[in-house]
């Protein structure tokens, strides 16, 4: 189910750079969520492995701008396997990331 490609070339190499690691990120919220990545809203490596925010599209709407995101975190192993994934909200995409409940 996972992007094969993005995952085999991850593995190859031990360490990833950060753009292998939200390519992969990315994919694997796509591939358990069935929604399409909008946006990483952070980054960081640490003693647990890598953390990504990425924020989902959730439902279309028209206007764009009454989009429902859903903001997820997930924490990918050296190996790029998810050790932990967790939806903390949603927002509506015109309102401001401050305003939101999702972060």
């Amino acid at each position: 189910m996972r992007n094969s490609s993005v995952y085999a070339e991850a593995v190859k190499s031990s360490a990833m750079d950060m753009a292998e690691v939200l390519a992969l990120a990315k994919s694997h919220l796509g591939d358990i969520t069935g929604l399409k990545p909008v946006t990483v809203t952070q980054v960081f490596k640490d003693e647990d492995g890598w953390h990504v925010g990425v924020e989902m599209l959730e439902m279309s709407r028209i206007p764009p701008s009454s989009d429902i995101l859903g903001s997820y975190d997930v924490t990918l192993s050296e190996e790029g396997e998810v050790i932990r994934m967790e939806r903390r909200g949603t927002r509506l995409r015109g309102e401001s990331r401050q305003n939101g409940n999702g972060s």
